[in-house]
């Protein structure tokens, strides 16, 4: 069980590692999380489109299927650079898109702990503009990690989190049962705490990771009325320190917290993924950016939860 071969790799279902393609743009070493990646293909002819985003090369269709390709050079440094004919383009497959990444080189995969990711500081980084999400050690080499699902929210903010969805669900009334929640990126994190605020739930923590989220949970050991202090978990996959797979089943098969709802909210909800997170004991699992059903499914969660509760306190 939780063991699946995929290209003769063994992946395990929480075990806090991460398999990292390195690729290259202008000979510095960038990467990306195997699991976001479809193919790779020899750069293509593309065809421009009218009013995009600079970034936005074009659109292709290999096959049956259209996408759009981000030039990753021209993002990341503001400024033309010459494609070449070895080009390759990275297809990706996260927040149910498709999208294509120019690339110079691709170098290989690492398998890594996310332990061995670290969160850059704000010079790195850029704070809240910044697109490293991670700084890893790969083979000796220093590997920047990419905050892809920033960048896509940047060149087409449609595909991102929309508050409309909440104003949508109406009038609601206010709840304060506490909720945590673990999410490494600065900007789904104020995105996300903002559409919970926004729907009524006002007693909402935010982690970095889930490594600090457990710590922060295991400090409860002792807590007698556990609910009061954290009612539920939302929890992203890929996170420096401890990715959300990891921080599932570290809940989950301890005693004390395993009866706190855990909801995984991540961009990369295949069915590979869905049977990963439920080997790992989650509640339930959304794809980004899908808010609206995320807090439908936070408001049904917490009401089996009391309901529970108050059928156990009535016996």
């Amino acid at each position: 069980m939780g063991n699946e071969k995929k290209d003769g790799i063994l992946l395990e279902t929480g075990t806090n590692e991460i398999e990292i393609m390195e690729f290259t743009i202008n000979d510095n070493l960038y990467g990306i999380n195997v699991a976001k990646v479809r193919e790779i293909m020899l750069s293509d002819t593309v065809k421009p489109m009218p009013h995009v985003h600079p970034a936005v090369e074009g659109i292709f269709k290999p096959r049956d299927i259209v996408i759009t390709v981000v030039d990753l050079p021209k993002y990341l440094t503001g400024r033309e650079c010459t494609k070449g004919s070895k080009d390759l383009f990275i297809v990706t497959n996260f927040n149910k898109m498709f999208v294509a990444f120019r690339v110079h080189t691709v170098v290989g995969i690492s398998r890594i702990s996310w332990k061995d990711i670290h969160k850059p500081d704000n010079t790195i980084s850029g704070g809240t503009d910044g697109v490293t999400t991670g700084i890893a050690q790969c083979d000796g080499n220093l590997v920047s990690i990419l905050d892809f699902e920033k960048i896509v929210a940047e060149i087409a903010p449609q595909t991102s989190i929309q508050l409309s969805e909440v104003d949508a669900l109406g009038k609601r009334e206010r709840s304060t049962s506490p909720i945590w929640v673990a999410e490494d990126s600065i900007l789904l994190t104020k995105m996300i705490q903002t559409a919970l605020t926004r729907a009524g739930y006002e007693n909402v923590t935010m982690f970095p990771n889930g490594s600090e989220l457990w710590e922060a949970l295991h400090q409860l050991k002792d807590c007698e009325d556990l609910t009061s202090r954290v009612a539920l978990i939302i929890t992203d996959l890929e996170m420096p320190q401890m990715d959300g797979h990891r921080l599932t089943k570290l809940i989950k098969t301890d005693p004390k917290f395993c009866s706190i709802p855990v909801v995984i909210f991540s961009s990369l909800i295949t069915e590979e993924m869905r049977r990963k997170g439920k080997q790992v004991g989650a509640d339930e699992q959304l794809s980004k950016p899908e808010i609206g059903h995320l807090i439908e499914i936070l408001d049904e969660l917490l009401k089996k939860s009391r309901d529970s509760q108050q059928g156990g306190t009535n016996q």
